[in-house]
């Protein structure tokens, strides 16, 4: 209890929240002026990383059982970008018009920029807070991941491959990689939750 009372963590959570709320627009609007997959994927994910910390922000203070509650949720909430990226990437695989690869390998710049400022903000706080401060770090460091193949992507178009298959085999990883963190969460906080069944379990015997 005493870490989720910890003003720097709320701090930090406060702050990324902010962070990928203003991001989020950043990106959605250059995703829809070059119609790009990629982009198009990472922007929701800051928006889902937004809402992630806004409630991680509200659920500071409640108890081991709760937190495990919510990070269930929280797991579920992971996957929401994973589904708008496959019904984006269909779209553009019926339309391959390959993205501005400058806008693109840019974008992603910015966008890695303001992940790295937020995984570092949550780093120190990652073991501390259970499955939510798991959640919130585990989502700044994989967008961390995929913007640097956004920005190949980019580079590749550019160079190599004027195509819109980089851009829409680098949307479906994150989509991949979001999965896989939700699948994380989820572990975390069904180990949460046990590990606060036990002392009811023993109050009763």
């Amino acid at each position: 209890m005493v870490a989720w009372a910890d003003p720097g963590l709320r701090r930090a959570v406060r702050w990324v929240a902010a962070l990928n709320l203003g991001y989020f627009g950043v990106e959605f609007a250059a995703a829809l002026a070059i119609g790009s997959v990629a982009l198009f994927a990472d922007s929701i994910d800051f928006l889902e990383d937004a809402s992630v910390n806004l409630l991680i922000l509200l659920a500071l203070g409640w108890s081991a059982a709760a937190r495990a509650r919510l990070g269930m949720v929280l797991a579920a909430i992971l996957l929401a970008p994973g589904v708008a990226t496959l019904w984006t990437a269909w779209e553009k695989v019926n339309s391959p018009v390959a993205p501005d690869p400058v806008a693109l390998s840019a974008t992603g710049l910015g966008a890695l920029a303001v992940n790295v400022v937020c995984a570092v903000m949550l780093a120190r706080h990652r073991a501390t807070g259970g499955s939510l401060s798991r959640a919130a770090f585990l989502s700044a460091r994989n967008d961390a991941f995929a913007n640097l193949a956004i920005i190949g992507a980019g580079f590749v178009t550019a160079l190599a491959w004027r195509s819109a298959w980089p851009d829409v085999i680098v949307g479906l990883a994150i989509a991949a990689m979001n999965a896989g963190a939700a699948h994380e969460v989820f572990a975390a906080a069904r180990e949460e939750q046990r590990s606060a069944d036990l002392p009811e379990a023993g109050g009763r015997g």
